[in-house]
């Protein structure tokens, strides 16, 4: 499945949130390792500190795996389904694995890409105003 994710960043976990995306260590030890640098680049902050952006998760339970990984940097505010779960392959069981090449969010995942503002660039440019 794909979802939506919005969190918003723990306060005093800016610098290493920056360092584990910078170091490619985001997610190290996750069998789901290099989605979350992708997730990160594709991420954008919008008005109120919210970051969004949309996660493949082939859990029972969304971010199941991931969850861990996340909250030690992000508040889950929000985790719902990007697009109607009824026509997702994987999750119907009709082709394992399919989110992984799907375009089914690409109009959710175009809409963020024109809102807000890059969350890693951000992010960075905080961390070097309180150096």
């Amino acid at each position: 499945m794909r979802y939506l994710v919005r969190a918003r960043v723990k306060p005093r976990c800016e610098r290493s949130l920056l360092e584990a995306i910078q170091r490619g260590t985001l997610g190290h030890g996750s069998i789901a390792e290099g989605e979350y640098l992708r997730n990160m680049n594709e991420a954008r902050l919008l008005a109120g500190e919210e970051v969004r952006w949309v996660e493949v998760c082939y859990c029972p339970t969304p971010l199941q795996e991931e969850r861990p990984y996340w909250e030690e940097f992000f508040q889950l505010l929000k985790v719902q389904d990007a697009h109607d779960r009824r026509k997702c392959r994987d999750f119907a069981g009709r082709e394992a694995w399919a989110c992984g090449s799907c375009d089914c969010t690409w109009r959710l995942e175009e809409k963020l890409r024109n809102i807000g503002s890059p969350f890693v660039q951000i992010l960075k440019h905080s961390v070097d105003d309180q150096s």
